[in-house]
Order: structure tokens, then C-alpha cells, then sequence
């Protein structure tokens, strides 16, 4: 006889699989380190990373925007500059901002060595701030003034705060102006000129000045107006005097003595230009100059390998000072798109023995893509 085993048949019992926790976009920084230590890390990195950081999480967001990170920022001794450029859409109402800042899929393996890595990306608008186009625009520490403009006249004053990039109302100028008023700065005071005014009688005190500790403006009144017969198109200040252009002519302005006098020699078109370490450089016809005070002639910045041969065709160029460096921009189309690429690029600045300035491009490379009626605004640096 054959015996069967009855063979025992053993059950177990399996677990269900831990199910991984998903994080909320508020818990993805490292819960383990506390606002402080992170706000200290942060300020340490470049305000050239800042956008990128900011799509973290929402809490990222919010640290990038705090005063305590740029307190920080400062106490480290870690501001620097940053660019700003303004463009004119066609469909679009209002100006629109942008920030140059760090492509945020660059990396060590798949990006171009021919590309600098930079890009300019959009500052988000608020629907309740007005910023016309053709306004007048000046830099006072980290805040941008969106001033006058428009096709109409408009006394408006907004202002950028490039720490959180919110937009806040300021005090109204006196005058209303349009047309692209010229703002320049002289010890935290904004010197507002030009632009078309209401009124010909407003024309004797068109000059107004800001003082953005007090948050008040005051008249400066322009003399020689009736004998210079022309527009004021443009103004700039150089050691801590201001210069007006009016027709061919130019003023110079001494707030500390109050004292006006008729300037000779600098009747450059001045529509692209800026002043760097008290140099005036200023683009003419393809070729970027500089203004030399002594001899009072304009003369070539020599060097500059590097900018592409379109450069010199280009017929809107913006000029800025980058923290002692030039900022160039312009942009070039694009022929079957319908679309062009806005350039920039950096430029360090050298005054050799016999006086010549040389230009070293430091990198320059297209940053953005615009619909081809898109128009230069402005460009200029604040430090954060």
C-alpha cells in the first residue's frame, strides 16, 4: 500500500506597500532648517539665481521676496547689480519689465559652450499699477520710478521694488508730462525734465526734483529756455552736476550752488547712452564712443572683440552701468519668423596710460525673443 502524504499548505499573509508621502510645495525645502539659516544660505547666492529658486515652492518664493533676506544680504556685504530692461509691446498697454537672470535648465553637460548661460525673464505686472509706455525712468538703490509718459499727459509715478518685485504708487509730479520726460539722479534726488507739458507758461519750471528720502517733489527753474529754441531731449549727470540737452545746446546744472551755465562741446544725440565712473559713453552710428571732459571730443572705445557685426547696423541700442561695466542691448530680426532676438552683452572698461579706453566683452549672447514690432524702452542696473 502506498501511503499519501497529506503535504500542509502554508499561507502568508503579505503586507500592503508603504505608500510614499508626496510633499507639498510649502514642505519641499528641507523642513529641518529653520527661516534663518535658510534666508542666510540664500543671501549668499547671486540675485542672478533668485528666479529660478523661486519655482522651489511657495515658501521659496517667499523668502526670496523677504526684507530679512536682503538685510541679510547687506550684513554679508553681498548686494549687487542687477539688469532691468523695459520694452514696448504693440498689443499691450502698458510697459513691460524684465530681469536678466540664469537659464534655469543650464547644465554642466548639455548646454552650448558658446552660451553665457543668461536670459531675461518677465517681472510679473499688476493690473492695478499703470506704466505707460514712453515714460521717463530712473534708479534710486533697488527701486526702479516709472515716471509721466504715455500718449497722454500723465503725472503718475510708480515704482518697482526689484527686492520683492511689487509695483507701489508714489507722489504725483507737478507737471503732467508725455513723451518720454528725462529722469536722471543726482545723490538719491530724481531731476525730472523735458516731455510734453500742458501748458507753455509750465515751460520756465520744467524741471522737477524728487527727493526719495522725504518723498517730495520741488520746482528747479530752467533759464535760457526762450533763447535756446528747442526741445530738451535728453539729460545726464556726470560729477555730481546735471546736463541738459536743448536743441544743440547744453545746460549744466550745480544743485549744491544752484547755479546754471551754458556748456559747449557735447552736442552728441545722446538717445543711447550712460554714464560709468564718470565717463560718458554713448552709441553713434554703429560705433560706441566715449565724451573726453578735457579736450571736449568724442572719441571711439577701442578693443570690443567680440560683438557680432550686426551690432553696427543696429539702429536702437541701450546702454547701462553694470557695477563700473558697460551693459549693452539691442536686438536683431529675424527674417522668416516674424520674431526678433534681443542681444546683450557685457563689456569691462579700461583706461590705458595714454588715455584711450579699450572694451573687453566679457560674453554677449541673445537673452529673449520678442515679436518683431516690440520696442527698446530702457535699460538700466539697481543694486540689491
Amino acid at each position: 500500500m502506498s501511503s499519501k502524504r497529506k503535504s500542509k499548505t502554508i499561507t502568508t499573509t503579505k503586507k500592503p506597500p508603504l505608500k510614499k508621502k508626496k510633499l507639498s510645495p510649502e514642505s519641499t525645502p528641507n523642513p529641518s532648517l529653520p527661516d534663518d539659516v535658510l534666508i542666510t544660505c540664500l543671501a549668499r547666492v547671486s540675485k542672478l539665481y533668485y528666479p529660478t529658486l523661486s519655482l522651489v515652492s511657495k515658501s521659496f518664493r517667499s523668502l526670496l521676496a523677504s526684507p530679512e533676506l536682503y538685510k541679510a544680504r547687506s550684513l554679508l556685504r553681498r548686494t549687487e547689480s542687477c539688469l532691468y530692461v523695459c520694452l514696448h509691446f504693440p498689443t499691450e498697454a502698458n510697459a513691460r519689465w524684465f530681469t536678466l537672470c540664469r537659464k534655469p535648465d543650464r547644465t554642466l553637460v548639455n548646454h552650448k559652450k558658446s552660451s553665457s548661460g543668461n536670459i531675461l525673464v518677465p517681472i510679473p505686472s499688476s493690473q492695478s499699477t499703470s506704466t505707460p509706455h514712453w515714460s521717463g525712468h530712473a534708479a534710486v538703490g533697488s527701486n526702479i520710478y516709472h515716471i509721466g509718459g504715455g500718449f497722454m499727459r500723465s503725472s503718475n509715478v510708480s515704482v518697482l521694488d526689484c527686492r520683492s518685485h511689487m509695483w507701489r504708487e508714489a507722489p504725483s509730479l507737478k507737471v503732467k508730462r508725455m513723451l518720454y520726460p528725462s529722469a536722471s539722479v543726482i545723490d538719491g534726488k530724481i531731476y525730472v525734465a523735458g516731455g510734453l507739458v500742458q501748458k507753455k507758461s509750465e515751460s520756465s519750471e520744467s524741471m522737477e526734483v524728487f527727493d526719495t528720502k522725504t518723498q517730495i517733489w520741488n520746482y528747479v527753474l530752467i533759464p535760457y529756455l526762450e533763447e535756446l529754441r528747442g526741445l530738451l531731449t535728453k539729460s545726464i549727470c556726470i560729477e555730481g552736476k546735471l546736463y541738459l540737452r536743448i536743441g544743440t545746446k547744453v545746460l549744466a546744472y550745480d544743485p549744491e550752488e544752484g547755479r546754471w551755465e551754458q556748456e559747449v562741446g557735447k552736442t552728441c544725440k545722446w538717445f543711447s547712452n550712460c554714464v560709468i565712473e564718470n565717463v560718458l559713453y554713448c552709441y553713434i552710428q554703429g560705433v560706441l564712443k566715449w565724451y573726453d571732459i578735457k579736450v571736449r571730443l568724442w572719441k571711439q572705445v577701442h578693443g570690443l572683440r567680440g560683438l557680432p557685426h550686426e551690432f553696427s547696423t543696429s539702429l536702437i541700442v541701450k546702454l547701462a552701468d553694470y557695477s563700473g561695466k558697460m551693459a549693452v542691448f539691442w536686438d536683431k530680426s529675424e527674417p522668416l519668423s516674424g520674431e526678433k532676438m534681443v542681444w546683450c552683452a557685457v563689456v569691462a572698461l579700461e583706461r590705458h596710460n595714454n588715455g584711450d579706453i579699450w572694451g573687453m566683452v566679457e560674453w554677449c549672447d541673445a537673452v529673449l525673443i520678442v515679436p518683431k514690432l516690440t520696442h527698446f524702452e530702457n535699460a538700466l542696473a539697481v543694486t540689491v
